[in-house]
């Protein structure tokens, strides 16, 4: 531990909670525009349809979900695979530009299908898959068929995963919008935005960038958001122009200078994320929202349940079933604490689901 770390002032659990959720918008709902939300907080995560939808209801005063469907439909925000190899909807100017960025990590993942993809040419599949998609897009089953027929020995979902690798592959709507089906069609982010990629960006403006959605942080906790190794270097070049704190552990933390630190008491209200929500992924060190006793209660296998914020921690799950929307804590909450929670509850359904009669009911999740 180098000299400056330990003379750094330290940041519990609770003010570096604080701080989070201030960046993330879930302190106080933000009149952001739907586009400049996505924007600042780096693409939200949509392995599936709503998330996105649940995650700006949660932060932004007036959201309602034709503002991030509208956006989507006008190809200005777009449904693309970046960081840890999962979907994000981003703006179309990040997508043009982040997925530059993880580009080496999309390579790397390549290698668990090495065994799959024997004998083929990697960049000619990659300018085959091309021609293909930008010619229509095409389902994964359309892709994998045609990529077959060029390497009839490969693997053929290792095929369609190495198109999805090699190229920035969008999802083209209807696929995305609220209430609407459609199933994934893919082209490029080229083809769908109308111009070229960037070229690959510094990452220190995404640091930066990254500070400002989720910080104060270390550079692990970056790397784990990203999916990226390496970054040390930016933060070091960046040192001069950022304050330096350290957790209760003595792990290092970067931070913008001027970035909102708010105190450890400053309320937070209850708040209902969708599952997947980057607030629960972002950080190498989750204690700042998950408390460790609560380790694990927000997946069964390799699904992701939809959460509940009270006080600004991890709290419980929630459900919404055909007539009711069914909260189960994971610890009993005060009589304050479930108005509270009954009131944000009102507050989303009103935002996303107006004229849909749903009971509120509150339910209990079995010891872990």
């Amino acid at each position: 531990m180098t000299k400056t770390t330990t003379s750094a002032p330290v940041l519990g659990v609770r003010a570096l909670n604080r701080a989070t959720l201030d960046r993330q918008l879930l302190l106080r709902r933000s009149g952001m525009s739907a586009k400049a939300a996505v924007g600042h907080l780096l693409g939200l995560q949509a392995q599936n349809v709503k998330p996105p939808y649940y995650a700006l209801a949660a932060r932004l005063d007036g959201f309602t979900p034709e503002a991030l469907s509208e956006l989507m439909a006008d190809r200005e925000v777009v449904r693309i695979v970046t960081m840890r190899s999962t979907i994000h909807t981003h703006t179309a100017e990040d997508c043009l530009t982040l997925r530059p960025l993880v580009q080496p990590a999309r390579d790397r993942e390549l290698t668990n299908f090495r065994k799959g993809l024997q004998g083929v040419d990697l960049d000619r599949l990659a300018v085959l898959a091309r021609e293909l998609v930008e010619a229509e897009p095409r389902t994964m089953k359309q892709l994998r068929e045609a990529l077959l027929a060029e390497w009839p020995d490969a693997d053929p979902q290792a095929l369609a995963i190495a198109a999805r690798c090699r190229l920035p592959l969008v999802q083209v709507t209807p696929r995305g919008l609220w209430g609407r089906s459609g199933q994934v069609a893919l082209t490029t982010a080229e083809h769908w935005l109308g111009r070229p990629a960037a070229s690959v960006p510094a990452p220190d403006a995404i640091v930066l960038r990254y500070l400002a959605a989720f910080g104060p942080a270390s550079v692990k906790d970056m790397q784990t958001w990203a999916g990226l190794t390496r970054l040390r270097d930016a933060f070091e070049r960046l040192r001069p122009r950022l304050r330096i704190f350290r957790d209760e552990n003595g792990v290092e933390l970067f931070d913008l200078p001027d970035a909102p630190r708010p105190a450890e008491d400053t309320p937070a209200p209850p708040r209902f994320l969708p599952e997947f929500d980057n607030l629960l992924l972002s950080h190498t060190d989750r204690t700042r929202v998950v408390p460790k006793e609560y380790w694990g209660r927000s997946w069964q296998g390799n699904q992701a349940y939809r959460t509940l914020l009270v006080d600004g921690f991890l709290a419980g799950i929630w459900k919404l079933t055909a007539d009711a929307l069914v909260v189960e804590p994971f610890d009993r909450l005060t009589k304050a604490q479930r108005e509270d929670v009954t009131a944000e509850g009102e507050r989303m359904l009103a935002a996303l689901h107006p004229g849909t009669p749903y009971d509120i009911r509150f339910g209990t999740v079995g010891p872990a």
